[in-house]
């Protein structure tokens, strides 16, 4: 489960922002497509209590089960990609029976581009 930490509390996310590009996106794939990338998503965020974003796939692609959301998802924009595996690792995050959360960070001073996730109790 996904949740907001706001300075009232926490409050569960139950919608994946976006939405209409989410569904755009994930309609190009194929159910196949598209559970090989839950289930890899899944497994990498199985194995730990905090994951960013922009770092789980790396830079390069190809040969991943991340390659169609760049080719044939996002028709090889790498904008439009990125935002897409976002949603979906959001997505995968807010069915994930644990409790997590996420924020935005910097790392020696920068802004990281993608969402940090966490696990909470």
């Amino acid at each position: 489960m996904l949740f907001a930490i706001t300075s009232i509390g926490r409050r569960q996310i139950e919608e994946i922002p976006h939405r209409e590009d989410f569904e755009l996106w994930t309609r190009r794939l194929s159910n196949e497509q598209l559970q090989a990338i839950r289930d890899d998503l899944n497994r990498r965020v199985g194995g730990g209590e905090v994951h960013t974003s922009s770092w789980i796939p790396g830079s390069d692609w190809t040969d991943t089960v991340f390659q169609p959301i760049y080719e044939i998802a996002s028709g090889y924009d790498p904008i439009a990609a990125a935002r897409c595996f976002g949603l979906i690792l959001w997505h995968v995050m807010m069915i994930r029976p644990e409790n997590w959360s996420f924020g935005r960070y910097e790392k020696d001073g920068v802004p990281i581009e993608g969402l940090t996730y966490f696990r909470i109790d």
